[in-house]
């Protein structure tokens, strides 16, 4: 994605935080097989989405593209499904900026399967006009955050049964400059399409954390983690114009593809040396580019009872509750 990361991001502030082991240059040949487990990723039709789908359909997995637009859904899986691979593929409609689109799909979903081994909350919005859902929330929230909390909720049924589950939210290195503002919320007033996205990056990664806090109340077999992709060139960037996309070129340099950014996520969902509540990224020039590794975590993100607010005010919009 080029994922705000295209955000002024203060790349000496990044340079301080980025906690990076010794390189592994882990890459996709190092799957081990995926056979038996059960995946779902949201916004699977494209970029990150697409490349963490083909990555663990070819080592077996079951995968589930839970996206807005099903025909695009559809034509991905067709292409993937050339590859020959001993995985199975399925699709299906989840909107996620729509509360009930959510509630549709995790009752379905409940109905059909027993387990679930990997959730991977994909799907994101980048710095759209200023909208607002029918549930009355700003967009770029609902989509990126509220959506991924309450399907989350809905599925953990299955998420606590099921050994070594794991949880994977999307997050951006935009979450450094973002706040939690919890009026803007239901309001967008004076909108900034770039604060209210790298808001909503920000309540990715304190979801993630909280998450992992109230699992460990519960002793459930789940990991939740965040991932970040560095910076790369997807369709979440159709909101920039030209002027803008020159500028995030010259100020970052080179733009991953999509099939290298989404490592992180991939590294995230299947190495066996992850360890819960914790953020992957790439691990060079400051967390742009690069192979997956474990990242640390700005102050602002790991605020506890910031995660309990948020917390907090998602079941209440979303009427979900669980841990």
């Amino acid at each position: 994605m080029i994922c705000n990361d295209i955000l002024v991001i203060g790349q000496n502030i990044i340079k301080s935080i980025l906690k990076t082991k010794t390189k592994n240059m882990w890459n996709t040949d190092q799957i081990k097989s995926q056979a038996g487990k059960t995946v779902v990723i949201t916004g699977a039709n494209t970029g990150i989405g697409y490349e963490t789908a083909k990555a663990l359909y070819l080592a077996g997995a079951k995968v589930i593209l839970a996206c807005r637009d099903l025909a695009k859904a559809e034509l991905a899986a067709w292409e993937l499904t050339k590859l020959n691979s001993l995985g199975e593929l399925e699709t299906a409609f989840l909107d996620l900026s729509s509360l009930q689109s959510v509630n549709e799909f995790s009752k379905n979903f409940l109905v059909r399967f027993k387990r679930l081994d990997v959730l991977i909350n994909n799907a994101g919005i980048m710095t759209p006009p200023a909208g607002v859902t029918s549930e009355g929330y700003e967009l770029q929230f609902v989509v990126n955050h509220l959506g991924h909390f309450a399907l989350t909720g809905q599925l953990f049924p299955l998420l606590r049964d099921t050994p070594d589950l794991r949880v994977i939210t999307l997050t951006s290195l935009a979450y450094i400059h973002g706040s939690l503002d919890f009026q803007s919320f239901s309001s967008i007033g004076e909108y900034n399409a770039t604060a209210a996205y790298a808001q909503s990056k920000l309540a990715n990664i304190v979801f993630a954390l909280e998450l992992q806090r109230r699992i460990n109340l519960t002793g459930a077999p789940v990991s939740s983690l965040a991932a970040h992709p560095g910076i790369a060139a997807t369709e979440i960037a159709r909101h920039m114009n030209d002027e803008e996309f020159k500028h995030a070129q010259a100020r970052y340099g080179e733009f991953m593809p999509a099939v290298q950014a989404a490592l992180s996520v991939i590294y995230a969902a299947v190495s066996p040396r992850i360890s819960p509540g914790r953020l992957y990224g790439p691990d060079s020039d400051a967390g742009l580019r690069g192979y997956p590794a474990e990242t640390a975590i700005l102050e602002h993100a790991l605020d506890e009872s910031q995660g309990r607010n948020l917390w907090a005010y998602s079941q209440k919009a979303t009427g979900v509750e669980y841990l």
